[in-house]
């Protein structure tokens, strides 16, 4: 049964970063994509950022440059490290995954089947 548990979060002032982690079980990371996802207050849910099996990445314009994502094969773990933080990436932040092969990534929330609990992130002073 794939799985997903997340952790960190939290309040956290503008301009500092965060790091947020992701535990997957289950499944291997091998043959999976894993994509990061956040709801802001009042909006849908979009995808931040997202790694495929063979370590392709794909980020979205609001976060580049902002947000990277690592991962621990071993521990079957990901992290998703967010610099400064604005106020509006205040959201609620889920890690999904999919079976997907090794290439395949990608932002839509539709495409992914397995979903993290979620965790709120306040940016704010």
């Amino acid at each position: 049964q794939v799985q997903l548990v997340e952790s960190g979060g939290g309040l956290v002032p503008p301009g500092e970063s965060m790091r947020r982690s992701c535990v997957a079980s289950g499944f291997t990371l091998d043959y999976y994509a894993i994509g990061w996802f956040r709801r802001a207050p009042g909006k849908e849910r979009e995808g931040v950022l997202c790694i495929s099996g063979s370590d392709i990445t794909y980020s979205a314009d609001p976060v580049k440059d902002r947000f990277t994502y690592s991962r621990d094969k071993a521990k079957n773990k990901v992290y998703l490290q967010m610099h400064s933080l604005k106020p509006e990436d205040t959201a609620v932040y889920y890690c999904a995954a999919e079976f997907a092969g090794s290439s395949w990534c990608g932002l839509s929330p539709n495409d992914f089947d397995s979903w993290g609990q979620g965790t709120q992130v306040p940016v704010s002073s």
